[in-house]
C-alpha cells in the first residue's frame, strides 16, 4: 500500500462551478506529477449535478421552481446519475494519481465507501454498502438500512481521479424531492443529523474523514493552507442551467 503524501485543501463554502474548475486545474497538475495528490473539501450552495448516466426526467422540478429555490444545475463529466449538493453536506474531491496506488476503478469506489462507513461508525451509525437486486449492477454509495446517506460519483482519466463523495451531515433533505437521487426511485435519503437527532459539525466530520482516508489508502495527509489560485471564469465544457432558460441535451 502506498505511503504517499496527500495534501488537503479545505475550500469552505464555494459555488460548484468554481470548485469544479479548481478540480480541473489541479487534475492536470496531479496527472503530470507537478503537485502532490490533493483532496478538496467543500460545502456547496443548493446545486443539482447530472452525471453521464443521467436522464432528463430525473430532474423533477420545473425551471420556475429551480429559480424560486435558488438551485443551480450542471451537466458534468463524472459517472452516475443526478445528485444534490447543498449546505450541511460534506463534499470531498480526491484528485489522485492512481498509477501510484492501483488500477482498479471498482476497488477505488469500494475504498471510498469504506472510508465513509468507518467515519459513520465513529458516530455510532451502522452504515453499509447495498447490494443491487441485479448482480450485474451496483448501488454505489453508503447506506443506513434502506436510506442512502452518501453519494459517490467519480471520473477516471489517465488513471487520475476527479469528483468524489457527498455525505449528508445536516442537509435539508427536502431538496432531494426535486430529483430522482442517483436514478433510484424507491429509496429514501438520510443524514447524520436525522439519525442522531442532534447537530454535527462539518469540521468534525472532516477530521474523521482524514483519519480514515489515511488508514484505508495508506497515505499521510497534510493541510495545504495556501490561497486558492487559478482561473474561475468557467469558460469550459460546463453546461449550466440558470433555472429558467434551458435544460441540457444529454443521453
Amino acid at each position: 500500500m502506498s505511503s504517499r503524501l496527500v495534501e488537503i485543501k479545505s475550500l469552505g463554502k464555494m459555488p460548484f462551478n468554481e470548485a469544479w474548475q479548481l478540480q480541473r486545474e489541479i487534475f492536470d497538475l496531479v496527472r503530470h506529477e507537478h503537485v502532490p495528490d490533493t483532496i478538496l473539501t467543500v460545502e456547496h450552495p443548493h446545486t443539482y449535478t447530472l452525471g453521464k448516466s443521467s436522464h432528463r426526467d430525473h430532474l423533477l422540478w420545473p425551471p420556475s421552481e429551480l429559480l424560486k429555490k435558488g438551485i443551480e444545475v450542471y451537466e458534468i463529466d463524472r459517472g452516475g446519475d443526478i445528485t444534490y449538493h447543498g449546505p450541511g453536506q460534506f463534499v470531498a474531491y480526491p484528485i489522485l494519481n492512481m498509477n501510484h496506488f492501483y488500477h482498479d476503478v471498482h476497488r477505488y469506489l469500494r475504498d471510498l465507501e469504506e472510508v465513509v462507513i468507518r467515519l459513520l461508525g465513529d458516530y455510532g451509525i451502522d452504515a453499509t454498502r447495498k447490494q443491487h437486486p441485479d448482480p450485474r449492477k451496483n448501488y454505489t454509495g453508503v447506506w443506513v438500512g434502506e436510506r442512502k446517506i452518501c453519494a459517490i460519483g467519480v471520473r477516471f482519466s489517465h488513471w487520475t481521479t476527479m469528483h468524489g463523495l457527498a455525505l449528508n451531515v445536516s442537509t435539508d433533505l427536502a431538496y432531494y424531492h426535486g430529483i430522482v437521487p442517483c436514478g433510484i426511485r424507491d429509496k429514501e435519503l438520510t443524514s447524520i443529523k436525522n439519525l442522531l437527532k442532534k447537530e454535527c459539525s462539518i469540521s468534525d466530520v472532516e477530521a474523521n474523514f482524514i483519519a480514515h482516508f489515511e488508514a484505508v489508502f495508506g497515505v499521510k495527509i497534510s493541510y495545504d493552507k495556501s490561497p486558492v489560485k487559478g482561473a474561475i471564469s468557467m469558460q469550459s465544457k460546463i453546461t449550466h442551467i440558470n433555472g429558467v432558460d434551458r435544460l441540457p441535451n444529454f443521453s
